[in-house]
């Protein structure tokens, strides 16, 4: 198959799945979209490299890497996407007898990681979300594992107390 073949069929089989990934470390969908297509297009670039190794977790480990650092420059550059307002619009408030539903809770938790520092918010991510080691975690990040541990121990600190009662909600089988 030729370069731009091999790269389609790539590209097609873990563009899902880096969006899901972009999508919960910085919480919109468009910029999800942009990151995925940024990461794609530098991934294009190098291709003929990484195809040269034939190892596919080494090139899915290597899609995470450049995915988790356009998200981090991304985030450096922008300075801020906040707009003051001088009064909060009224949220509704569920009946407490009334159960949240599975997309309520999803909404909650991608909330809940937004309020994160986008480090942590990636570790959270890259940990329990996408289930890898610590060391793994430590190397995209460019940092030792004790960092990760940090990070980690704190992020999840911080969920609990934003999460407080939706965390049993969250986290039940």
């Amino acid at each position: 198959m030729d370069r731009a073949g091999d790269f389609e069929e790539f590209a097609a089989n873990r563009a899902g799945r880096l969006f899901q990934v972009a999508y919960l470390m910085c919480g919109d969908w468009h910029q999800a979209q942009d990151l995925v297509q940024t990461t794609l297009a530098k991934l294009y670039s190098v291709w003929g490299r990484l195809r040269r190794g034939d190892d596919e977790p080494s090139i899915d480990a290597y899609a995470r890497k450049v995915l988790l650092r356009c998200y981090l420059s991304h985030r450096r550059l922008r300075r801020s996407g906040e707009i003051a307002v001088a009064e909060l619009p009224d949220t509704p408030v569920r009946p407490d007898d009334q159960p949240a539903n599975g997309s309520e809770l999803r909404l909650t938790l991608v909330a809940a990681l937004r309020t994160l520092p986008p480090r942590n918010r990636a570790v959270v991510v890259l940990r329990y979300l996408e289930d890898h080691p610590i060391e793994a975690v430590a190397e995209m990040l460019g940092t030792t594992p004790a960092a990760v541990k940090g990070l980690s121990t704190r992020s999840l600190a911080r969920l609990r107390e934003i999460l407080a009662d939706d965390r049993e909600l969250l986290f039940r089988p």
